[in-house]
């Protein structure tokens, strides 16, 4: 295997945590006591994880996340994450391949940025209630002789939408988006354009407005400028690159259009008081 495509940390397939008897394209785990994840990986998959009661730290994408009794967790595909889970935690995952995921993506109705950017879902205990029942149901079904993923599916698509149910009230709290979705568009674009779209200019004439304007309302919003933003989403995606690959440091500036190493040093280091090369060690 070449160099460059070695992963620094792992990346896990699905079908590493499927049996003989099990489709790989959902499967199911229930967690019961302290569990630790302590060296950042990142999955393939899709994974939906109800914690019935527990507590420790569910770190996704170099942020921490308190865990506690009825929340939802749901990780996407290259999102980084580990987690230190204590004794009393007891929790049910169902883990979905991006094929499946495909499938009933639109029963999350949302859009995807905003479930990744609040991957943390705060249940109400008759909605906790309602999605367990599902989750314990989709244990049985995978319990049995002959498994009808028709009815698994079905099961997980229902877990979706009561998800969805519950994050409407979270979704529609953030009033910056309600007031001014322009600025949705905006987070949506950077997330799929900021490897090789560094300049406002470039987003502005997306969302046909001026760059001017377009800083104006970052700034009375977000209170940063929209370079800001657009800094900061790439900063995660170089952390992301530093640990999930060994290309060298100067493959990974020129891949992300910085073609002076030193430059990019300084650019990483003024986010993140550290510079790629210290940042790629702490692994």
């Amino acid at each position: 295997m070449a160099l460059d495509v070695i992963t620094k940390i792992p990346i896990l397939d699905i079908t590493e945590f499927s049996s003989k008897n099990s489709e790989s394209n959902l499967l199911y785990h229930e967690i019961k006591g302290k569990r630790l994840i302590e060296k950042a990986h990142k999955h393939d998959f899709f994974l939906f994880m109800l914690f019935v009661q527990g507590s420790g730290t569910h770190t996704i994408d170099f942020v921490d996340y308190e865990v506690a009794a009825a929340q939802l967790h749901i990780l996407f595909p290259e999102q980084i994450h580990k987690w230190e889970l204590r004794e009393e935690t007891h929790a049910h995952q169902v883990m979905i391949s991006r094929n499946m995921f495909e499938t009933l993506v639109n029963s999350l109705r949302f859009s995807l940025t905003l479930y990744q950017n609040y991957p943390v879902i705060s249940l109400s205990k008759e909605t906790l209630n309602k999605i367990l029942y599902e989750f314990q149901q989709i244990k049985s079904e995978f319990g049995k002789p002959l498994i009808f993923s028709e009815i698994i599916n079905a099961r997980v698509k229902l877990i979706a939408l009561m998800i969805s149910e519950e994050a409407e009230m979270i979704f529609n709290n953030q009033t910056v988006y309600k007031t001014k979705p322009i600025l949705f568009k905006y987070r949506s674009l950077v997330d799929t354009h900021c490897k090789s779209e560094k300049l406002v200019s470039f987003y502005a004439n997306e969302l046909n407005i001026s760059a001017n304007y377009l800083n104006i309302l970052c700034k009375k919003y977000f209170h940063v400028s929209a370079t800001a933003l657009i800094h900061e989403r790439l900063i995660l995606e170089i952390k992301r690159m530093l640990l999930t690959t060994n290309k060298p440091i100067k493959a990974i500036a020129s891949e992300l259009g910085f073609y002076d190493i030193a430059y990019f040093s300084k650019f990483f280091k003024k986010y993140t008081q550290t510079t790629p090369k210290v940042f790629r060690g702490q692994l």
